[in-house]
């Protein structure tokens, strides 16, 4: 095969695969272009079905006034912010959306308060710890993109 053949078939694959909507709402602007970076050029290397396009913002505020229904897959929402923290999002973004999957992303270990309230929402099994590595990222996230 040629590599202008190659090329064209690696094209084709790329534009045809389904890509998974995120929505990253973190206050650290560097975590959001790192995951961003992860999830969209890893994961199509990685794994040809996890295919993301990702979108972020900064501020939890802003989040919410842009956010339409059925307009992402998933959410990835920071726990802690300035603000408003994720679980309130949350709550306020299933107001607008009742069907679209969240997960919150927390660095560290998960604070008792934050996983009582976690539990009290129904969340307590949608975390990720940004000390995960990318693979595991992506699988993870193609999981719950899928599920």
């Amino acid at each position: 095969m040629s590599s202008g053949t190659l090329h064209k078939q690696l094209v084709q694959e790329y534009i045809s695969a389904e890509r998974k909507k995120i929505l990253i709402v973190n206050h650290e602007d560097d975590v959001n272009f790192a995951l961003k970076l992860v999830l969209e050029e890893e994961g199509q290397i990685l794994d040809k079905r996890n295919c993301f396009q990702v979108d972020s913002f900064n501020d939890p505020i802003l989040a919410l006034n842009n956010f339409e229904k059925r307009s992402y897959d998933l959410l990835l929402i920071a726990v802690v912010m300035p603000r408003m923290n994720g679980f309130e999002l949350a709550k306020e973004i299933r107001k607008i959306d009742d069907k679209v999957k969240m997960c919150f992303i927390i660095a560290g270990e998960i604070p008792n308060k934050v996983r009582f309230d976690a539990q009290e929402e129904g969340y307590l099994d949608r975390f990720i710890r940004l000390s995960i590595e990318n693979k595991d990222l992506i699988e993870q996230i193609g999981r719950m993109g899928h599920s």
